[in-house]
């Protein structure tokens, strides 16, 4: 079979499909993944054949705080959804035609790929690599009133740019066409119904499958201390105060270990004390393989393979969808919300995570759940069966 997945350019988004695409390819099927340059190698690491889109895609010609903007901003990121689909269309249009896939799979951010599945009239699977949001599950953001203030000040410029996808042919009514699951859409979502905030209201057609995670043997120990990790993910974090903050709250009781991201020379955080780490970038799965509490701006891909692999949260959310997985870790037990960054709060933060068992326990229970979900397997099973 023929599959063309479109994805945005972002780790998060594209590393959970990862092992789908694996299984897929080794069964025999073929994957045209639309992606970019810097995802290139990965995903012919496991099959697919890549198309980059770099110069079609309106994100990647802004600065390095457009990620940030997109998240926070709803007309920019409508803005970025209207300039990437009207620049793709014709030449994806006619490239789609050639190829002929049987089904077409986009991310649900990627919402070109919707939108061309809908003019081609070919089958369509939803890749959802947060939660699943329907008005039910969107309580769970939890937005506040300055949140809804804005997003209502800016009707006015996401109306004109869904005008021009309508010009266009896009059947886009409204926002919620392009941030809401419907029903009847075929929906894979990446993490288990447990963890999905009101999986029950969601129809059969949608797939918890769990994370793909990639498995790693444990980073070995510096010391017998507790050993906390600390990362901020990979587009919001430049924030050298905090990690100079969490040094100086935890370096006298735990090993520290802190990816600090491209943005930060670890050198600028000063002389480190014993049984503390800083770089640019680690291997987050081996240090999770054996670690005693995270600190994290709650990326659903850092919470989920911290759950995966049963270690505790401490809870420190940028956006409003980090609040939504952050609050729902809090919900189940898992983690601790960080309201302030001072050093007493980290402090009280990781040591009521790390001395109340309660936290493992609960994180272990959602552990279970995402081992149980299906994974890979269940994913491409689900993908196939909607071109069928």
């Amino acid at each position: 079979m023929k599959l063309a997945w479109f994805c945005i350019p972002a780790a998060g988004h594209t590393n959970p499909t990862l092992e789908v695409v694996r299984t897929l390819t080794e069964a025999g099927h073929h994957v045209r993944y639309y992606s970019f340059q810097a995802f290139r190698e990965k995903l012919e690491a496991v099959g697919a054949e890549v198309v980059t889109i770099d110069d079609y895609c309106a994100e990647m010609k802004l600065g390095p705080d457009a990620g940030v903007r997109i998240a926070k901003d709803t007309a920019f990121a409508t803005k970025v959804l209207a300039d990437t689909t009207l620049a793709v269309d014709e030449a994806l249009l006619d490239d789609l035609r050639a190829y002929g896939p049987e089904v077409i799979v986009a991310d649900s951010m990627a919402m070109w790929g919707k939108l061309l599945a809908i003019k081609l009239g070919v089958p369509f699977v939803c890749s959802t690599t947060t939660f699943a949001f329907n008005q039910h599950s969107a309580k769970v953001m939890k937005q506040s009133l300055w949140d809804l203030v804005k997003l209502l000040l800016g009707m006015p410029k996401i109306n004109r740019e869904l005008k021009r996808l309508q010009d266009k042919g896009y059947a886009v009514k409204s926002i919620l066409d392009v941030v809401q699951n419907d029903n009847d859409t075929n929906t894979v979502v990446y993490t288990s119904d447990y963890f999905q905030p009101c999986a029950d209201t969601f129809s059969d057609k949608y797939a918890f499958v769990g994370p793909s995670v990639r498995e790693a043997a444990p980073l070995p120990r510096t010391s017998d201390r507790k050993r906390v990790y600390i990362s901020m993910g990979t587009v919001n974090n430049d924030m050298p105060a905090l990690y100079r903050t969490c040094i100086a709250a935890l370096a006298d009781r735990y090993e520290l270990i802190l990816s600090v991201g491209k943005s930060v020379d670890p050198a600028s955080l000063g002389e480190l004390p014993p049984h503390v780490t800083a770089a640019q970038h680690v291997d987050q799965m081996a240090v999770l393989a054996d670690c005693d509490a995270f600190l994290t701006h709650c990326g659903m891909n850092s919470v989920s393979e911290a759950l995966y692999c049963g270690v505790p949260l401490v809870l420190f959310p940028q956006t409003a969808e980090q609040q939504g997985v952050a609050n729902r870790t809090a919900e189940l037990g898992a983690g601790v919300l960080l309201g302030r960054a001072s050093a007493d709060s980290i402090r009280a933060a990781v040591d009521k995570v790390i001395t109340d068992s309660s936290f493992r326990e609960e994180a272990a229970k959602i552990a279970r759940s995402f081992r149980e979900a299906g994974g890979a397997p269940k994913a491409a099973e689900a993908i196939l069966r909607a071109a069928q």
